[in-house]
């Protein structure tokens, strides 16, 4: 079994995608050198990301299929799946030696599944769009943060620009523990070494928080609280349009 390795980004796994053609080996399996998972046996090749060589393949890919198909792969990379490194190597090297575009081969698993990626990666950046609240700190910065099942954090950043291009903000991903900061001419990413963020709800610390914005929470349950009409709540329909696990960071939604 032929493995290789690389750091978990996209741009590495392009280099890999590079290394491979180049050396004309292709792997049986591909890990990431920062999973903490105990691995057995070193892997057979180690890549190290080089940006030219990952748009060298990017380019191309963009020749042989296109735009919201490459995107297509960019989103699956996010989902974060089990081999989904294969999945897109395999995609890559079909689209690269197939004569014509194979993003309309739905007949192919790789095509299929990579499509299947996408859609719930979608799905799951849009909610996060939908359900994200801030809360306004001593220092004018608006929190808020939340823990999605994809790593879809880059895919809503650029919404938060323009929505909120007149105000500071940060907004965190608890369960990969890291961030992007909005202050107010561009965005960077970020990890907190130390935070006075509660990280089972997401609540900011009351020590840091703005003087008004315990006011402004208990006003918005209080309109949320007025606004529901008991003889038509439906438990059933309310979680499936609104998940149970983005609970704990809805403001409405504290005890």
């Amino acid at each position: 079994m032929v493995t290789w390795s690389y750091d978990n980004t996209f741009e590495g796994l392009l280099t890999l995608v590079f290394d491979c053609y180049q050396k004309k080996v292709f792997p049986d399996k591909i890990t990431g050198t920062g999973n903490s998972q105990f691995v057995l046996f070193q892997p057979d090749y180690e890549v190290l990301t080089d940006d030219a060589k990952g748009k060298r393949v990017w380019d191309g890919l963009h020749k042989k299929i296109s735009d919201s198909s490459c995107q297509m792969v960019y989103y699956s990379f996010l989902s974060e799946a089990k081999d989904v490194e294969l999945v897109i190597l395999n995609f890559i090297r079909k689209a690269f030696d197939s004569p014509v575009s194979i993003e309309l081969n739905f007949g192919d698993k790789d095509v299929l599944e990579l499509l299947k990626l996408d859609r719930t990666v979608m799905r799951e950046a849009e909610r996060i769009r939908m359900f994200v609240r801030f809360q306004k700190t001593k220092d004018d910065i608006y929190y808020a943060s939340f823990d999605p099942r994809y790593n879809v954090l880059p895919l809503v950043i650029k919404h938060f620009e323009n929505r909120f291009a007149d105000q500071q903000w940060i907004i965190y991903d608890t369960k990969r523990n890291y961030g992007f900061y909005y202050d107010l001419k561009s965005t960077s990413e970020f990890k907190f070494v130390e935070s006075l963020i509660d990280p089972a709800t997401g609540q900011i610390d009351k020590s840091v928080m703005d003087k008004d914005e315990q006011l402004f929470q208990d006003m918005w349950k209080s309109y949320f609280k007025s606004m529901c009409i008991k003889e038509r709540i439906n438990p059933r329909l309310h979680m499936q349009l609104l998940p149970k696990r983005f609970w704990k960071y809805l403001i409405e939604k504290q005890a």
